[in-house]
């Protein structure tokens, strides 16, 4: 939730304007599109890191309140009245707006759109976009087009984010909260798959952020892995799987935590989640080196806090109450050791994709105080942002005061730069910060494997193949990748590895490739000479089957077996990080494999996994 609004980050240098040195234009390109991750940054085509460093522009998402007549700009958000398509392009100039980007010194633009907007087949007003002529005639979508173009055209990345399902202004409790909410997800996934169709050809397209707070509705919560319709992780990994099989494997897959849960009123539960629960449950996509997560941070929230004043309003502190202590800490806990945590199942670049706070007017020591030390954090952090707003409007020099760049009804442009703006300083000490540059080599990537409710095969070249064991639950790592490691109970797997995709598999369900009494009384299920694990299926809790990938080169013979049937057996360091929380866990070390897993039908056992075979 925030009280401002916006979408879309460049950067271009306007000769009237004095920059501060060190910000340089988008115009001057040295990246190479598309974007990929290597652990925890992005990087470009080559593997030198890019820093997201962006804005919002909003518009294309909505403006309208929900109430009252749309055309009258008073039921709009601050005034501000985009209809349908990026704010401002009925000011000024589209290139004008890209120079002010620019001269922010910005590379990269997160551009909300609803998904009534990606239907919406209605031309819209002239009066629309009065400053840009060549614009006339066309559909939302269609402007969404043109500004997509000329942006990659001078050098900026673009971010697509589905910001809301209806065109309208969020976030709140106004039918949005969800990707499912007012609409269904199969529709949320379909228009996921034509936009990143759309924009296939265009490599400076580079990601899909697939939906904006995901919050509590009046009468129920999101959830984070329970299985449900209203679960966002499984929402998220299955429409990221369609984005890649089906729409563009080469965009960013852009994950935002949960917002809120629960209801704010003293004595009940309530709170944002952000990506604490990426810890114990991640995403693993089927393309590896695309996982980008987001949160959004403001300081009139809080962790426990919904930003309300009077009406659900709680007595929980908002962020800019923190110490810097305080405040370190709990962004620490909430999002930043997605990123600071190496070597783990869910190490990946972690995106503020939101934060800002008010402008000239904002007078209020204590929000100055905590943008100023939010701006510290990024520095320090070495993180990638993206500011709400970039475009808003302003009469006489005053207005909504949250946007870096503002413009009046005779198109005169009110600027960070221009002398008055207490957030200059802070922006350029942001923009200009020191951090990883140049190439970033290769990491150890681990994954994830969930079969708690349904398949999960994240493998392109298992999908091609027919059903391995029917009527089974099953999970297989991404190609390339082996399993590393299992859980007793619970179905969970972990995988790693860089190897070469496998070309052929074989399903194990017995003893017929034992070669040796590596568990003496158990039911062995071991791949043949030179396969690796590289899934299983379980039926109910019960191991049922492993499915075994041949290896490019020959595999060794000797090695041990591990057991985790009465607790956890892991390299020293937990490796990979806490896959199967509250369940033991059993793990061959990084230069081993899985060759085989041991079960027991014994009463009382429930036929799940109690041993591997690691070797060599």
């Amino acid at each position: 939730m925030k009280l401002v609004r916006v979408s879309l980050a460049v950067v271009v240098v306007a000769a009237t304007v004095v920059v501060p040195s060190g910000v340089a234009a988008a115009d001057d390109v040295t990246w190479v599109g598309p974007l990929s991750t290597r652990g925890r940054y992005v990087v470009d085509a080559r593997g030198d890191r890019f820093k997201l460093k962006s804005g919002n522009w909003h518009g294309a998402s909505g403006t309208w309140n929900g109430s009252g007549d749309v055309n009258d700009p008073a039921n709009h958000h601050a005034g501000e009245k985009a209809d349908r398509i990026p704010l401002g392009l009925d000011r000024a100039r589209l290139d004008a707006i890209i120079d002010g980007f620019a001269e922010l010194g910005l590379n990269s633009v997160r551009l909300p759109f609803s998904n009534q907007m990606v239907h919406d087949t209605a031309v819209l007003p002239d009066a629309s976009v009065a400053a840009n002529p060549e614009l006339r005639g066309k559909t939302p979508l269609q402007v969404y087009d043109a500004v997509v173009d000329r942006l990659t055209a001078r050098g900026f990345a673009v971010i697509l984010n589905n910001h809301t399902t209806t065109t309208r202004w969020c976030c709140g409790v106004d039918g949005n909260e969800r990707w499912n909410t007012a609409q269904s997800t199969r529709q949320w996934q379909d228009d996921w798959v034509f936009m990143a169709r759309r924009y296939a050809a265009n490599k400076r397209v580079v990601g899909a952020d697939l939906y904006n707070e995901v919050r509590r509705t009046v009468w129920d919560d999101p959830n984070w892995g329970t299985g449900d319709d209203h679960d966002w992780q499984r929402a998220s990994q299955e429409v990221a799987d369609r984005i890649q099989l089906e729409g563009n494997k080469d965009l960013l897959i852009i994950v935002e935590g949960i917002n809120w849960t629960g209801i704010p009123v003293d004595g009940l539960p309530h709170g944002r989640p952000t990506l604490e629960p990426v810890r114990t449950l991640s995403h693993t996509l089927i393309d590896s080196g695309k996982l980008v997560y987001s949160a959004h941070f403001y300081g009139y929230t809080g962790p426990n806090h919904s930003g309300a004043t009077g009406i659900g309003e709680t007595h929980d502190p908002r962020y800019q109450d923190l110490t810097p202590e305080q405040l370190r800490d709990v962004l620490y806990r909430q999002a930043f050791y997605v990123s600071a945590e190496t070597g783990q199942h869910f190490t990946a670049p972690v995106w503020i994709s939101e934060f800002g706070s008010g402008g000239r007017e904002n007078t209020d020591p204590v929000s100055r105080a905590w943008f100023e030390r939010f701006v510290d954090y990024l520095v320090q952090a070495d993180a990638d942002f993206a500011y709400w707003p970039l475009v808003g409007f302003h009469t006489n020099r005053t207005g909504n005061g949250w946007a870096l760049l503002h413009w009046d009804a005779a198109g005169n442009r009110m600027g960070l730069f221009d002398g008055d703006d207490w957030r200059a300083s802070a922006w350029t000490r942001l923009i200009g910060a020191s951090g990883k540059t140049g190439q970033v080599a290769p990491v150890e990537r681990w994954s994830m494997l969930n079969a708690d409710h349904a398949d999960f095969q994240q493998s392109r070249a298992v999908r091609s193949l027919p059903d391995w064991n029917p009527g089974a639950r099953k999970a297989v790592c991404p190609d390339g990748q082996r399993v590393i490691g299992l859980s007793h109970t619970g179905n969970r797997g972990l995988c790693t590895g860089s190897w070469a995709a496998p070309t052929s598999f074989t399903t194990v369900r017995d003893e017929s490739f034992v070669d040796t009494d590596w568990a003496s009384g158990y039911t062995k299920v071991q791949c043949p000479a030179d396969h690796y694990l590289a899934g299983y299926s379980a039926t109910g809790a019960a191991f049922s089957a492993g499915l075994c990938a041949r290896a490019p080169n020959p595999l060794g013979r000797t090695g041990r077996t591990v057991w985790f049937d009465r607790g956890d057996n892991r390299p020293s360091g937990n490796p990979g990080g806490e896959f199967a929380y509250g369940g033991y866990k059993g793990q061959c070390a990084p230069d081993e494999y899985v060759a085989g897993v041991a079960y027991t039908g014994r009463i009382g056992s429930g036929r799940t996994p109690d041993a591997l075979l690691c070797r060599r």
